[in-house]
């Protein structure tokens, strides 16, 4: 191993059996506060794997996320909001997780050691050049999610990598490697704490910005969003009282005539 696994280096806190619970919550945020600052420092990955994203999505790409466990997950219910929030396909941006659905609520084992199962999962999407596989792991070392991005890359597929080990395996398998270095965690090895926070931004920042670069956006609203509950109805009727200045009751009724708050703002009053 030639890089230092710095998710399994000893926590900068010891005895936490020892401290009452406020203490132990206050060492907790004093680690998380690191978290962001260490994403920070991978913005100018982050931006060139958002600009191919964005490239490739105009011509019909789709962004598949690939991982196991906690990592997994989060990709997965990255993935799972893009419907609801910005209005596209469920197919364009896909979850996929060792283990298959089922790993989602519980872990299924040795799933994660397999290192053809994630490139059966994606051909069983059609993925082809125009795609992009990132694969999240915090320790690097994932064989599912390896060996995935390998084939992908052997099939000329971008990809990339969202891990909190720099150096790691899984950044050779990267074209775009974001390795963000939040430090030991605060109970040893337990990356679903300050690693799975850094990779839920990292997440975040890659999603959104790739929505508002493919004009998902519209100022800063989410004119796209699906209208599935009275929540986002009430949200989108605010939406076009602010584009167009008319009242709640016409801003509604324009909204169920058009059926989106951006065919709404287009189609004006």
């Amino acid at each position: 191993m030639d890089y230092k696994k710095i998710t399994e280096t000893p926590s900068n806190h010891d005895n936490l059996e020892q401290l009452d619970t406020v203490s132990i919550l206050h060492k907790m945020n004093e680690e998380d506060r690191k978290i962001a600052d260490a994403v920070a420092l991978e913005i100018p990955q982050i931006t060139q794997l958002v600009d191919a994203l964005a490239e490739r999505f105009q011509k019909g790409g789709r962004l598949f996320y690939i991982g196991a466990g906690t990592s997994g997950r989060l990709g997965i219910l990255d993935a799972s909001e893009i419907p609801p929030t910005f209005g596209m396909p469920h197919e364009r941006v896909v979850g996929l997780i060792a283990g298959g659905d089922k790993a989602i609520r519980k872990a299924v084992e040795n799933a994660e050691d397999d290192t053809q199962q994630a490139w059966l999962d994606l051909k069983e999407h059609a993925i082809n050049e125009n795609d992009v596989v990132v694969g999240i792991a915090a320790s690097g070392t994932t064989p599912y999610v390896i060996g995935g991005l390998e084939s992908a890359q052997k099939n000329n597929i971008l990809t990339a990598c969202i891990t909190n080990n720099p150096g790691s395996p899984i950044t050779k398998v990267s074209d775009i490697p974001i390795a963000v270095n939040v430090g030991p965690e605060f109970v040893t090895g337990s990356t679903r704490m300050k690693s799975g926070t850094s990779q839920k931004l990292v997440l975040n920042m890659i999603s959104t910005a790739l929505m508002i670069k493919i004009g998902r956006v519209k100022g800063n609203k989410m004119v796209n969003m699906q209208l599935t509950n009275h929540k986002l109805v009430d949200r989108g009727t605010r939406y076009i009282v602010e584009g167009l200045g008319v009242s709640y009751d016409q801003a509604e009724e324009l909204l169920k005539k058009h059926g989106s708050v951006k065919k709404a703002l287009e189609a004006g009053i």
